[in-house]
């Protein structure tokens, strides 16, 4: 819950309240919130330890689910990538050629491809992805590049990792499992004219 969100509400029971009972209803909105916020905050820790633990026990690591997904479509570049551990664990990454872009799901464990290949036009993209696959075409580093720097920088295991603009530059951003953390990096790719003609 918001602070504003929160200050509504209690302006809203100051309202409503007895005046003798506006510092028992504050203290009762206080609590609940800081409940709420501990709760969230429990949940969030409980799924990165259990990402972490997950990412343990994997077999094929970020960069080659990479690897084996541009090998799908030969010149394709991987756009994205992301670990899910929702049942058994997975890699879905997102390929692009030309104007194509290709979803594929590969199993962390075997490397096989494991669900029906989506394959759409970039015209079907929103805006902000359309904005990243456009720019991944003027950038001369790879993501399988970046997530090894990251690894190396961060000392872990990559869980996910794409091209993104932010702040109006574009950056790679790759999530890292280091010890039992959760660490982002951030690497500002080298951009060349060859970039330009690339896929």
């Amino acid at each position: 819950m918001s602070k504003k969100r929160l200050l509504a509400i209690i302006i809203w029971f100051a309202t409503l309240a007895p005046t003798g009972a506006i510092a028992d209803v504050t203290h009762a909105i206080l609590n609940a919130a800081n409940s709420g916020v501990a709760a969230q905050r429990e949940a969030e820790e409980a799924m990165n330890r259990r990402l972490l633990k997950q990412l343990r026990t994997i077999k094929i690591p970020l960069s080659q689910a990479v690897a084996i997904a541009e090998h799908l479509h030969d010149g394709s570049r991987a756009a994205d990538i992301s670990l899910e551990i929702s049942g058994p664990p997975v890699y879905r990454v997102r390929t692009v050629k030309n104007e194509r872009i290709w979803e594929n799901v590969i199993d962390a464990n075997t490397g096989g491809v494991t669900e029906k290949e989506i394959s759409s036009s970039l015209t079907e993209l929103d805006l902000e992805d359309l904005g990243n696959i456009i720019a991944l075409r003027s950038v001369e580093q790879e993501l399988s590049d970046a997530v090894r720097i990251a690894e190396k920088a961060a000392a872990g295991s990559a869980l996910a990792g794409g091209l993104m603009s932010q702040d109006g530059k574009l950056n790679f951003v790759v999530v890292i499992a280091s010890g039992d953390r959760l660490k982002e990096v951030t690497l500002e790719p080298p951009v060349g004219r060859q970039g330009a003609n690339r896929n």
